[in-house]
């Protein structure tokens, strides 16, 4: 029975969507280096170079778990890919990695200057064992050398001798190393997680992808296109046989449902390995499916029908009045995922509407504004579930910068002057900020400062008096910015007191200054809807 040797080695060391299926999405070709033994396990070493794995003799590691025999170990080969993604000059790979033990699946940082590996539990002239005597995987990271031999082979700080560790894949960027493993916390037979390379050559804690990507049964052969998008073999999932490849793209709070990718290139056996040339859209994966040359053939691979990864909610943000409940149409949206920006100060419509497509389980920030009315935001996450209706509403408080009395005016602490005194006190300076900060943020109100006196004094010197602060007060505005056409000054002397405190009452000094106020009142109210 055939069998994909790795698997083989999972299998000893470990004990949902369907596909848009489209026929013939991709053409596949046998290559013509493979043979009776197998070979598999592809790995691209920069732009021209394929690494893959296979055994110097015959394998027929398959129907029992594998012992120490004299079965052939696995070791590491290099060949140049052609126009047509065949390989020539195929020769060992570096002497520093194989061992006489198995090495395979291996991925190398862009700049080809660290490799990672897996490669059995020996390390430094050591065999190491499990409590029940098996001899697990583990993963390895070397740096290139004088002769472009690799050196500092270095086991990883997550390997353990009681679980296996391997099938490494590197995310573009360099900072996520993907990998399979039956470590605690496993969630199936074998697991992928993810594990951060940090800049000092640290490593994070490893973090399980969780069910959005793992089963109960097998995950492995992890490949990451780019930084997002998780091609990987399961046989826990409902396909064409036993290990069957999919991808999804991963997000921000987990992964979208992986897609089966199709007929031709999965089979009724075992279809793994797979890696692909993002912008050629090519690639090669290992199978042991019938009318193969050997146990395991690496098969090269054509894209020739895009396939399209993506989940989205039709969103549908609606802006309503807090207090009334009115919808509130032409209001600002803007939205944000991740910090950045996704749609800047646009409006909703005459239903106070605005709609977009949100990437699923992601999360957002909307912020709405409207004029008259208290900004607000609303965060919220969304699904995995493609073409979801999802309503987000979003209430805006009435501004309160308005009271209404006999007049429509604006909404500070009153402004009070000392006795028989015109200047602007320190206290009155901040009320006048706050009405300065009103008429830049409503620039089409215009505004007439009304200053009062107390009854004490005589009447027309009152008036004078109550001038004087008028004009102080516009004097104040007027150098903070604000235009002369939208600022006027009213003195009313004692003509509109606030309590009893008329000629010839006796009142405190605190009732008197009640009276001596200035008063912002909005000219032209009719502005405000």
């Amino acid at each position: 029975m055939k069998k994909v040797f790795i698997v083989l080695l999972f299998l000893v060391s470990f004990m949902q969507s369907k596909a848009q299926n489209v026929e013939e999405r991709y053409f596949i070709k046998n290559l013509s280096i493979n043979n009776s033994y197998s070979n598999f396990g592809t790995s691209f070493y920069g732009e021209d170079k394929l690494i893959f794995a296979a055994p110097t003799k015959r394998s027929y590691i398959i129907n029992n778990l594998w012992t120490t025999n004299n079965q052939p170990f696995l070791d590491l080969y290099e060949g140049t890919i052609t126009e047509k993604g065949e390989l020539t000059k195929v020769k060992k790979f570096s002497s520093s990695v194989n061992t006489r033990f198995h090495e395979a699946d291996v991925t190398f940082t862009k700049d080809k200057k660290t490799v990672y590996f897996t490669r059995s539990n020996y390390f430094e002239g050591k065999y190491g064992k499990d409590t029940l005597g098996i001899n697990r995987l583990k993963m390895f990271k070397a740096k290139v050398g004088a002769n472009d031999e690799w050196t500092n082979i270095e086991s990883l700080p997550f390997n353990d001798d009681n679980y296996s560790v391997g099938h490494p894949t590197l995310s573009e960027d360099g900072t996520t190393l993907y990998f399979v493993s039956d470590m605690p916390g496993t969630l199936g037979k074998t697991d992928i997680f993810k594990v951060a390379v940090n800049a000092d050559g640290s490593y994070g804690e490893p973090i399980n992808l969780g069910p959005d990507v793992n089963t109960i049964e097998r995950e492995m052969f992890p490949y990451i296109d780019g930084n997002d998008e998780l091609y990987f073999s399961s046989d826990g999932r409902e396909g064409l046989g036993m290990l069957d490849i999919y991808v999804c793209k991963l997000v921000e709070n987990g992964a979208l449902p992986a897609i089966h990718l199709g007929g031709n290139l999965n089979s009724e056996k075992d279809d793994f390995a797979f890696i692909i040339n993002k912008e050629k859209r090519e690639g090669y994966f290992s199978s042991n499916r019938a009318k193969g040359k050997g146990d395991d053939d690496i098969y090269y691979f054509k894209e020739e029908i895009p396939l399209v990864i993506e989940c989205n909610e039709n969103i549908n943000v609606i802006v309503k009045n807090k207090k009334t409940g009115a919808i509130l149409p032409n209001s600002k949206i803007s939205i944000f995922s991740n910090k950045e920006v996704v749609v800047s100060s646009e409006e909703t419509n005459e239903k106070g509407e605005y709609k977009f497509k949100a990437e699923c389980l992601t999360s957002y920030k909307i912020e709405a504004s409207s004029r008259f009315f208290v900004s607000s935001s609303k965060v919220f996450e969304t699904t995995n579930s493609n073409n979801l209706d999802n309503e987000v509403v979003i209430e805006l408080a009435p501004d309160e910068f308005l009271v209404v009395r006999d007049k429509v005016m604006i909404n500070i602490n009153t402004i009070y002057f000392d006795y028989d005194k015109s200047n602007i006190r320190p206290d009155a300076a901040l009320e006048l900020d706050k009405v300065i900060n009103i008429m830049k943020k409503y620039p089409e109100l215009i505004v007439e400062s009304g200053s009062h006196t107390d009854s004490r004094g005589p009447d027309a010197y009152n008036e004078k008096l109550s001038s004087r602060r008028a004009i102080s007060t516009v004097n104040y505005i007027l150098s903070k910015g604000i235009d002369a056409s939208r600022i006027s000054g009213k003195g009313y002397g004692e003509t509109q007191l606030t309590n009893k405190c008329s000629n010839g009452i006796r009142c405190s000094e605190e009732d008197h200054q009640l009276n001596r106020r200035t008063e912002f009142v909005i000219v032209n109210p009719e502005v405000i809807k």
